[in-house]
């Protein structure tokens, strides 16, 4: 079984994929949004070429735990996504993920540009990794 991961941002969709067994998560590309339809058919396309059966996308919340704007705007696209797959969608608490993101860019030494155009995806496989962990515990 193949889960997807999702770093759903307002400009970009950080994705990420497991491996068939589920042990371990790998960034596979980030979505430039163009629309919400534009944004699930690429969803779709990917779902399609992974065989995927569940989905993790990251819930950023608040430090205190709360649900903010962002947050909204995520369950939102989720609800939408869900609805156009039929494809168990699991809501996973970010907080972090692109903190730690950037800091194993920075460790690597890549150069602004290139942790700019990478840092969903990355967030995306900490998201999905996190979930993974916690399901092989």
């Amino acid at each position: 079984m193949r889960i997807l991961g999702l770093d759903v941002g307002d400009k970009t969709i950080g994705v990420a994929i497991s491996d068939p067994l589920g042990f371990t998560a790998q960034g596979i590309t980030t979505i430039k949004r163009r629309g919400i339809e534009r944004d699930i058919e690429e969803i779709k396309s990917i779902c399609s070429q992974y065989d995927v059966e569940k989905m993790v996308a990251g819930l950023p919340k608040n430090m205190n735990g709360t649900l903010g704007p962002q947050s909204e705007k995520v369950m939102e696209f989720c609800d939408i996504l869900k609805e156009s797959l039929s494809i168990e969608i699991i809501m996973w608490d970010e907080r972090l993920t692109t903190v730690a993101a950037h800091k194993i860019m920075l460790e690597a030494d890549l150069s602004r540009a290139k942790r700019k155009k990478i840092v969903d995806k990355i967030a995306a496989t900490y998201i999905l990794q996190g979930y993974l962990d916690s399901i092989f515990k």
